[in-house]
């Protein structure tokens, strides 16, 4: 009795390991990598190769989808069938392969959403013309046949290509520890390089290059990628191609008509909504996708205004969207010694090439053996029509006439049952006739064929006419055109904003909103209940807007941010981070590098620029020191500092103007003191400075007391002239309740 354990004993941690290598290699082999031969999957051949058994060629009537994935999935694969039938539909869908191998009809996807295709049992689908150059020569004897998964059938270990469709149609995969990304090409391209290449062996990479300009995606994209950077891409088998989308003017909207490769149009629009929504895209007014049946791609644009640079915009979406793409390459492919490698252009086709040789020598060393086997038949039968009388006989009288005839005319076995199995009609004089001249044509093609075997040259002659033939037949012009240009980069925020006048209406309660245009009465505006006008400020959209709140500290947005003022706005504290406590007591609109003189209601001032006070952070910055009790006044514009005026009104009637040139310009602080106020009159209910004022020289102000108002023209100003802290002079006693305090404006 045997006592021996019929099972290996091996430490675990050798097991996981060969586990899992022999799983990489099966994943690299058998699944993700292309054949350089054929340009295919084992997946993908199956497939094919299940459709011409079903009969399903370019010519034949459809079949329902699930049959090919069931005969696949039951002959050749078994593995799942919606994977099986992912990988049938993605070789039938025009914007997935060049040069699509499977004629879907039914859903079979779509740009928007390549897995979209209906389930197969609603789809039909054969072969496309296209497919025959790698089916045409299978029943050679052009491959070897290795059996099924269960070893009840024969599948070709590869399909016998007729042209580089490793090249043409690419491939995309991961396996375990490498991936392969092959673009797709130009067939009359490849084709022309490959002929390059049989003539003259010698040819560099430069002069392939000179053929094969570059990938060429199903789609009509532009390819960017400079000329160089592909040269490189070939000759190391890595790198990346970048497309990018192709529009056009249809008055003033923008239209684009052509997406890079595997861009979902639904995904553009989706990109460019969304900036549209965080207001990050100002200059866009709508967005239409009218994308039919005839214009597969049609993206609708409309710009906000005619003066908005289509060139410039569109390069901005090209940078910050999918309009423009990189697609990474990586020329990983299972070569003819069976192994994974990057290889270059020039390796590609020189293998690709051996191997067509190869076959063409397997195709015409079989269809010689076919010949010879005919024509060893038919001497039989001019074996037959000499002795035709003594055949009879013989076959009549024998008892076992085949070793008779075989000795009595030294023919073969085989020759002996080719004569017992033909027929008496066979046997006629016209049929003798069509022997003789079918004898004759073998025997001139056997020599044809003895000839090209024996010539390399020759026979490279025959693989370039056939391959100019192909592509005459199958190729198309190229697709994708090749435009060198520069990556688009992202225009900054402040030149995608349409300069427009708006004015920044503030409310008591801290709402803020935006109206467009100068002209706009923003104490006439609605406001919520229990709350009413602060402040406004005039300027452009694309200026920042600061806000001073009651603790000094300032914050900024861009003004095209801020709500339309159509509504009531909305609360500053969703924007900022405020102190406990601190409201917004002024704002601003300006460039980044104007000045203005900061003040507070306790007579401290300093000049600063608008720089100073912006900053991203909601938190704000701290740009004024006040004292107990003081308050932020509207802070007053300076154009020139060493020319204009300020004028400085308080709350008693006391109006001083001095030069501009005697304040300080500080990043933050208190200031120095403007107005002289009496110790005894200052204090929250005393005395204070309610508003500045900056005028040049020969402008005007407005004062405000309550109801009252009154201008005061330069000649009359300049009684109130004197130096910077000095008393002033006093208005007139109907003015000396004073409140407000504004520039006059042309």
């Amino acid at each position: 009795m045997n006592t021996q354990p019929n099972f290996e004993q091996i430490p675990l941690k050798d097991f996981a390991e060969r586990s899992y290598l022999d799983y990489s290699m099966y994943v690299v082999l058998d699944r993700a990598l292309p054949f350089l031969g054929d340009g295919l999957k084992p997946v993908q051949r199956r497939i094919i190769y299940a459709m011409s058994e079903l009969g399903l060629d370019a010519t034949a009537k459809p079949k329902k989808s699930a049959r090919t994935v069931g005969d696949v999935i039951g002959k050749f694969h078994p593995h799942g069938d919606s994977a099986c039938y992912e990988a049938m539909v993605l070789m039938a869908q025009p914007f997935s392969y060049r040069y699509p191998l499977i004629n879907g009809q039914g859903n079979f996807g779509s740009p928007d959403d390549p897995k979209s295709f209906a389930a197969m049992r609603y789809t039909e689908s054969r072969l496309t013309p296209f497919a025959e150059l790698l089916l045409g020569e299978l029943g050679q004897g052009t491959v070897e046949w290795t059996p099924n998964f269960d070893g009840t059938l024969q599948e070709p270990s590869w399909l016998p290509a007729r042209v580089p469709n490793i090249l043409l149609n690419g491939a995309t995969g991961i396996a375990v520890g490498m991936a392969t990304d092959i673009p797709p090409h130009n067939l009359r391209e490849v084709v022309s390089a490959c002929i390059r290449l049989l003539e003259d062996p010698d040819a560099t990479l430069d002069d392939l290059c000179e053929h094969v300009r570059g990938p060429d995606f199903p789609t009509a994209a532009e390819i960017i990628t400079p000329r160089h950077e592909l040269r490189a891409l070939y000759a190391s088998g890595n790198g990346s191609v970048r497309a990018r989308a192709v529009y056009t003017r249809e008055d003033a909207n923008i239209v684009i008509t052509a997406l890079p490769y595997q861009v979902s149009p639904a995904k553009v629009l989706e990109q460019i909504a969304a900036q549209m929504r965080a207001k990050k895209l100002p200059l866009l007014e709508d967005l239409r996708d009218e994308s039919d049946h005839e214009k597969p791609i049609r993206l609708v644009l409309v710009p906000r205004s005619n003066r908005v640079d289509a060139d410039e915009l569109m390069q901005h979406l090209f940078a910050t969207t999918d309009l423009e793409k990189s697609f990474r390459v990586n020329l990983n492919v299972i070569g003819l010694d069976g192994k994974p490698q990057v290889k270059n252009l020039r390796a590609i086709l020189g293998e690709w090439l051996r191997f067509r040789i190869d076959t063409v020598t397997r195709r015409l060393s079989h269809r010689l053996d076919k010949i010879e086997h005919r024509l060893h038949l038919l001497e039989a039968l001019r074996v037959v029509f000499l002795n035709v009388d003594e055949v009879i006989r013989i076959v009549r009288s024998e008892d076992e006439p085949k070793p008779v005839l075989m000795q009595r005319f030294a023919l073969s076995e085989v020759q002996a049952d080719y004569i017992l199995e033909t027929r008496l009609r066979q046997l006629a004089r016209l049929e003798e006739m069509k022997l003789n001249a079918e004898r004759d044509q073998l025997e001139q093609e056997r020599a044809r064929i003895n000839v090209l075997l024996k010539s390399p040259a020759k026979l490279r002659g025959l693989i370039r006419d056939e391959l100019r033939s192909d592509a005459e037949k199958y190729g198309d012009a190229r697709r994708s055109p090749l435009i060198e240009r520069q990556a688009a980069q992202a225009l900054e925020q402040s030149a995608l904003i349409t300069a427009e006048p708006v004015t920044v209406v503030l409310s008591e309660k801290g709402w803020v909103r935006a109206a467009k245009g100068h002209d706009v009465d923003a104490a006439a505006l609605g406001y919520r209940e229990g709350d009413g006008f602060l402040a406004a400020a005039r300027g452009r959209s694309t200026q920042q807007a600061i806000f001073i709140d009651s603790s000094g500290r300032s914050y900024s947005t861009p003004a095209h941010t801020l709500p339309s003022a159509r509504g009531n706005g909305e609360p500053l504290t969703g924007r900022f981070t405020l102190p406990a406590g601190a409201q917004v007591q002024a704002l601003t609109l300006g460039e980044t590098q104007q000045k203005l003189v900061l003040a507070s209601s306790a007579g401290y001032g300093f000049v600063a620029t608008l720089e100073a006070l912006s900053g991203r952070n909601k938190a704000g910055k701290q740009v004024i020191n006040l004292d107990d009790g003081a308050r932020v006044l509207e802070p007053a514009h300076v154009q020139d500092s060493a020319r204009d005026r300020i004028v400085v009104a308080t709350s008693a009637g006391h109006l001083l103007m001095f030069s501009v040139a005697e304040l300080p310009e500080l990043e933050r602080g208190k200031g120095l003191k403007l107005i002289e106020i009496p110790k005894a009159k200052r204090g929250s209910e005393g005395e204070t400075v309610v508003g500045i004022a900056v005028v040049a020289e020969g402008g005007a102000i407005t004062l405000y007391a309550g109801q009252r108002k009154l201008g005061l023209k330069w000649s009359d100003l300049v009684a109130y002239g004197g130096a910077r802290a000095s008393r002033g002079g006093l208005l007139p006693r109907g003015l000396r309740g004073v409140d407000r305090i504004e520039a006059v404006t042309d």
